[in-house]
């Protein structure tokens, strides 16, 4: 994960801390580290882990740092045999510190700890982005060969042609409530800068069946005829949810039998209501963190789940979707414990369409990012950032921290989409992660999104060549092509989609 940052990659030394003698699951080599350390720089983690013999199940090696004795997550991994495991995490200090000590612990007492390659080094996204913009053009652009024909034809050498893309093809989209859609300003913005959507809380069923039998999708209704009106596809979020905590309290009370009857209620009326109208499900959130249907009916209920869906509604994709897969923070989600669980549904039968990233970081490494795209990707499914915002009081460094995640999507062969989770101030989950503050102005990190979004736009401006052709290279979606001839000026449209060989469009004039 640090290859890309550190130079050549090097194989380990061989040599390494040998901590013995632990009698605390804390035991481990330390160093202070404050003087090193600069404000609101992101900082990449990376070492190399190993435990000795004697443990009982799965062990947790974690690099961490006490901030003024405040702990900071610095990455972990999840240990089940005697390999060296790789550990790649981030930090950063947005305020000045008296003290800073880094430190390895995690293995239950009397298992030895090794630790190898430890190192701590500021991130430099500058050229990191240089990298992307490579990745990016071959991943998203296409070479396109316009062919020029018509009752002038043979007067067309010479003549001047302007192509300008109008929308990128590339799904970014955003989350919504209710509340938004009454507000014009919103509307608007969200219009101009998104083509597709996701309702934040509306579509789960403690919003459309709060009270057994009380349903409620107005609400989902009226926000999926707005986005209809105007063009903009939709994710449906989500079918089921996992997690305990999430699940309205007259579904925790039902017997198994009756709690397997409405789960087929939920999936019969949700998806018979909507069907071929949201591209994609999340099926049930958070099967990494959660397990409330699987400990109550069982581990099928989930490939049962798949299934049903896939039978009410073929046209849409069906998601898994979880959190703290791609930072490198949690030992529960991690990229190979996802593939895990994919594989697993996909051998019941369970028809999974798509990867669902969910993307609340703070401080993301871009490689540690796409290590975890570049692990996923094996799969060979479609990965979608699903809910994607970063947090920070410093807007010039939110900006930084957003574009390096769009970037790392974008220039990511295996991501087929970006949604944010909120980008208006007050309507947002996570403080200090809005784009466009409560009054409607957009601050610097609305600016450094809206950048992105024109950098990813063609443009371009030459002459017919002699065999009535005009070529240049272009990002996927849709264009504009005006040809001035000596009698007036033509206007032509014309789409951009993906393939490895040159498009060749014919323009009649």
């Amino acid at each position: 994960m640090a290859r890309d940052s550190l130079g050549v990659h090097e194989p380990l030394s061989g040599r390494y801390i040998l901590v013995k003698n632990r009698t605390q699951t804390w035991m481990g080599p330390a160093q202070m580290i404050t003087d090193k350390l600069k404000l609101f720089l992101t900082y990449q983690v990376s070492a190399w882990v190993r435990i000795g013999s004697g443990a009982s199940g799965p062990q947790n090696v974690n690099v961490a740092l006490g901030v003024d004795n405040q702990w900071v997550n610095g990455g972990q991994a999840e240990i089940k045999d005697g390999r060296w495991h790789e550990i790649g995490g981030s930090f950063r200090i947005e305020k000045q510190p008296s003290k800073v000590m880094v430190y390895v612990q995690g293995p239950a007492a009397g298992v030895d700890l090794m630790v190898a390659g430890l190192q701590i080094f500021p991130v430099d996204r500058v050229a990191r982005f240089k990298h992307l913009a490579r990745q990016t053009d071959k991943t998203r652009k296409r070479d396109v060969i316009l062919q020029f024909s018509g009752s002038e034809s043979s007067s067309l050498f010479g003549t001047s042609v302007t192509v300008m893309q109008t929308q990128n093809s590339f799904p970014i989209g955003s989350c919504i409530n209710r509340t938004n859609i009454e507000n014009e300003d919103f509307v608007d913005f969200f219009v101009k800068n998104f083509n597709w959507a996701v309702f934040e809380n509306e579509l789960k069923w403690y919003w459309t069946e709060p009270q057994r039998g009380n349903f409620n999708y107005k609400d989902a209704d009226d926000m999926l005829a707005l986005w209809q009106n105007n063009k903009i596809e939709t994710r449906g979020h989500c079918i089921f949810w996992e997690v305990q905590s999430t699940v309205q309290q007259w579904i925790q009370a039902l017997n198994k039998i009756d709690l397997m009857k409405a789960v087929q209620n939920r999936l019969t009326g949700l998806l018979t209501r909507y069907k071929g109208k949201f591209r994609h499900y999340d099926v049930n959130n958070e099967m990494l963190h959660g397990s409330f249907y699987k400990d109550r009916l069982g581990k099928d209920i989930r490939t049962y789940m798949f299934k049903t869906a896939n039978q009410l509604d073929p046209s849409a994709t069906l998601f898994v979707n979880d959190y703290h897969v791609e930072d490198g923070r949690d030992t529960r989600s991690y990229p190979e414990k996802y593939i895990e669980q994919i594989i697993d549904l996909q051998l019941q039968g369970a028809p999974v369409g798509g990867i669902g990233i969910q993307g609340h970081i703070d401080n993301p490494v871009g490689p540690i990012v796409c290590s975890a795209l570049d692990k996923l990707g094996v799969l060979g499914l479609p990965i979608w950032f699903t809910e994607l915002d970063v947090s920070s009081l410093n807007e010039h460094i939110r900006g930084e921290d957003l574009e390096v995640m769009i970037r790392e999507a974008f220039a990511h062969p295996a991501v087929e989409g970006v949604m944010l989770w909120g980008f208006w101030e007050l309507f947002m989950s996570r403080d200090n992660a809005h784009l466009v503050d409560a009054e409607g102005e957009i601050n610097e990190a609305g600016k450094r999104f809206l950048a992105l979004k024109h950098e990813w736009l063609s443009h371009a401006h030459g002459r017919i060549d002699i065999q009535g052709q005009f070529e240049f290279r272009g990002f996927h979606g849709t264009y504009v092509v005006e040809v001035e001839t000596e009698l007036n000026k033509v206007s032509r449209t014309f789409v951009v989609d993906k393939g490895d060989s040159p498009l060749v469009v014919s323009i009649d004039l």
